[in-house]
């Protein structure tokens, strides 16, 4: 249960991030973040750091999940495999 008393919904119900997950590059000053071998974002400043956080935690769904949260909508559905 949440902190509200309400159940909280699993973010991730089809599995993608765990089918497909992205690949985390954490370097001293940027956080290059991959999808299918191609960047798809970089990231700096708060962003990055909020990242490097849950790469040093260790906790991998949760880590899956905040990445992507900070990649945004970058797939419209007419990317081939």
């Amino acid at each position: 249960m949440g902190e509200s008393g309400r159940t909280c919904k699993p973010v991730d119900k089809r599995g993608k991030l765990t089918d497909e997950p992205f690949d985390v590059q954490v370097s001293r000053d940027k956080v290059l973040i991959k999808f299918r071998g191609r960047i798809v974002r970089t990231l700096t400043g708060r962003d990055a750091d909020e990242i490097r956080d849950a790469f040093a935690a260790g906790d991998e769904p949760a880590l899956q999940l905040l990445v992507a949260r900070k990649t945004g909508n970058f797939k419209r559905g007419n990317e081939r495999r």
